[in-house]
């Protein structure tokens, strides 16, 4: 289902990151949950267009890999490759059936990579096919919608999203409904896992010292807006970070 919805998107994608929350939120926390890469492979799965795969590379990562289930978002950022050759690979695939790699890779990120699995013995399998593909003690740094959101609190919508539950309650988690306010609005129905769904599924794929991360705004953020600005968001994140090891 994933594919299908982002072959749709393909290249507006990109435009995902400008949104505030995206820029000095999920952006400059997510870089600076993964630190220093230099000189280090990366897997990058659900790497959509590119925009971490490519950050990574400009960061000094000796190989980055990037696999998405969608050929749209696999060819708008191996155009994106063409246009300013950095030395990032590409290819389509789906996280839980990965190919074995010959070479084992020093970390993996995952951005909002696991809110499209049918169940939970998909989204185990997705783990289990990371944790795989890991060196020993490497670590995954995911970035996901945040399990304990409140979906009654104020809404999201001057940060350039909303999060709407569909009311309908899966084995994963609740489905919901995220907007990205774009111009125009790019609307897709996603079934973002709970905290316990991940925990158990990490575990049961191999991976120790899960840890979650608050995301919180950058001081670029706050000086572009102002701290009251992001109040409801501090108070209600609608996103989060969680690291673990191979």
């Amino acid at each position: 289902m994933g594919g299908q919805l982002y072959d749709e998107i393909g290249e507006a994608f990109e435009g995902f990151k400008n949104l505030p929350l995206a820029r000095y939120g999920e952006v400059a926390g997510f870089l600076a949950l993964v630190g220093d890469v230099k000189g280090r492979s990366i897997l990058d799965v659900a790497s959509g267009t590119g925009f971490y795969s490519r950050e990574f590379k400009r960061r000094g990562a000796s190989r980055v890999l990037g696999v998405d289930i969608s050929s749209a978002m696999v060819d708008a950022a191996r155009a994106l490759e063409e246009s300013d050759p950095l030395g990032v690979e590409y290819e389509v695939g789906d996280v839980a059936e990965l190919r074995t790699f010959e070479e084992p890779f020093d970390l993996a990120v995952a951005v909002q990579a696991f809110n499209y699995a049918e169940d939970v013995a998909t989204v185990e399998r997705m783990f289990r096919r990371i944790h795989r593909s890991l060196a020993d003690g490497a670590e995954l740094f995911a970035f996901v919608q945040h399990p304990d959101f409140r979906f009654g609190g104020p809404s999201l919508a001057k940060y350039g999203f909303l999060c709407e539950p569909l009311g309908e309650e899966t084995e994963i988690g609740p489905r919901v409904r995220i907007t990205a306010l774009l111009d125009p609005p790019i609307s897709f129905v996603a079934n973002p896992p709970s905290r316990e769904v991940y925990e158990n599924c990490l575990r049961a794929a191999g991976f120790r010292d899960i840890t979650w991360v608050p995301l919180e705004i950058s001081a670029a953020g706050v000086r572009e807006f102002g701290e009251e600005f992001w109040e409801d968001f501090t108070a209600n994140p609608a996103l989060t970070m969680l690291r673990c090891r191979a």
